[in-house]
């Protein structure tokens, strides 16, 4: 790596960071080939560039991104590294300038899982140290879960905020939990956000039985384009052709062609182990292919979250991405087959949205027995309202599936958990059981005069 671009790197870091960082924390979090006193050097000249501050004095020295503007002292695009910076140049040139270019097959061909990397092992690595949220054998999705609101607010706005919606972070969050709209907004705005909410709780309350293929990439076409393209294109390939604002790449039109390489991407991204690579992987293929008629970059963003919410790994939300950045790195595939600046802006918002998250968990002192055992308790809790039961044989039923599913030290507190959920349940609670208001109401006049 060069050294100007180790430099941003330090810049970059600190950029992320939530909370001032000493010099020792700084080297351990940068990696052994960082020199302490070459980045010494470069702190001190950042701060004489007004690009960060310091704070105490000898041991108790600390760094910080300048406070006078977090976002106006940094470089423009200050995510992309020498590389990507030389390869997006190439395409800022006037369209009529770049060369007309079509799908390049061979690009998709000559990848190898497993062998073939967009990802380097140093940057796989620093994934894994940043993003790893698993203890022991936790169900698949128990992080996500953990997280879920912040997860949904973050990846419905980011992600259609790349897509040039309107809507605020503050508005986003007041639509997807409060269900209030915005007036004077386009119906259509409205609609893709919401459409985020249902594909974002599809990925995190299937994440068990999810598997990377084309019946999961279609199926999240389906919930984000739902009333934005013709029903008929609703997570399925296009009959038509399609152009790319901007770009001189052309997709492919035909529609069996467009469903075989879906096939094709979805079975190779299948087999690739590390999750971080099979993440970058469909989010590049899935974009690059255009399979659908519309929202392919949105069907590709929540794709890419697939590898991370199975394995309990932070999800990618794109945040402190910059819609220019972000139609940039595309284009670069588009054109070029160049992967480097979409790895960047991935490294950049992936490594920021850790540290956002690790504050969100602090701050919400969740119930890790509720989460961890979410699927057996909604299981549990379903059969007891359906089959209309209470008092012993319900808790006869408890403690059968409970031997067969919970850890010993973990069934007191498991035990609660349900005996609050029955106490508390409602239609609006009943409705993520799969249980109809008829079905609830049963249950309910089953217990009368008996308890709950």
């Amino acid at each position: 790596m060069a050294q100007k671009s180790k430099k941003m790197a330090v810049l970059r870091y600190l950029s992320q960071a939530t909370e001032p960082v000493s010099l020792k924390n700084l080297i351990e979090k940068l990696g052994k080939e960082y020199n302490e006193r070459t980045v010494r050097r470069w702190l001190q000249e950042m701060i004489q560039d007004g690009l960060i501050e310091k704070q105490g004095e000898k041991r108790g020295t600390q760094y910080q991104l300048a406070q006078g503007g977090k976002k106006n002292s940094l470089p423009t695009h200050s995510c992309f590294g020498t590389k990507s910076r030389t390869i997006l140049a190439s395409i800022k040139r006037p369209i009529y300038e770049r060369t007309p270019v079509t799908y390049i097959d061979n690009w998709f061909e000559v990848y190898e899982p497993n062998q073939s990397f967009y990802i380097p092992q140093k940057e796989r690595d620093q994934l894994h140290k940043a993003g790893i949220r698993s203890k022991g054998k936790d169900p698949a999705g128990t992080y996500a879960h953990q997280i879920f609101n912040r997860l949904l607010i973050d990846l419905s706005y980011n992600s259609s905020r790349l897509e040039g919606n309107t809507y605020s972070l503050l508005d986003t969050q007041k639509l997807l939990l409060e269900g209030t709209g915005v007036e004077g907004k386009l119906d259509e705005e409205k609609i893709m956000i919401l459409n985020h909410k249902e594909a974002i709780r599809y990925l995190v309350d299937t994440a068990p039985k999810l598997q990377v293929n084309r019946e999961a990439i279609c199926t999240l076409h389906y919930l984000l384009a739902d009333g934005l393209v013709e029903a008929d294109d609703a997570g399925k390939a296009r009959s038509h052709a399609v152009r790319i604002g901007g770009s001189t790449y052309i997709p492919l039109e035909d529609p069996q062609h467009l469903q075989e390489r879906l096939e094709r991407i979805t079975k190779k991204a299948a087999l690739i182990e590390d999750p971080y690579e099979q993440s970058l992987f469909l989010l590049i293929h899935v974009s690059y292919l255009q399979a659908f008629s519309d929202v392919n970059k949105r069907t590709a963003r929540l794709s890419a979250n697939i590898p991370l919410i199975k394995n309990n790994l932070v999800p990618l939300s794109f945040n402190d991405v910059e819609r220019d950045d972000y139609t940039a790195a595309m284009i670069a595939i588009y054109e070029l087959q160049e992967a480097q600046p979409i790895l960047d802006l991935y490294l950049f918002s992936y490594m920021r949205t850790c540290a956002l998250y690790d504050s969100t968990v602090k701050s919400l002192g969740f119930d890790e027995i509720r989460v961890r055992y979410r699927h057996y308790r909604k299981e549990i809790l379903r059969h007891i309202i359906l089959n209309c039961m209470s008092g012993k044989p319900m808790k006869k039923y408890i403690s059968s599936k409970m031997e067969l599913w919970i850890k010993p030290e973990d069934r007191a507190s498991f035990f609660e958990d349900i005996l609050e959920d029955l106490r508390d349940i409602d239609l609006s609670r009943s409705a993520g059981l799969g249980i109809t208001p008829q079905e609830l109401a049963g249950w309910a006049k089953s217990q009368t005069g008996r308890g709950k």
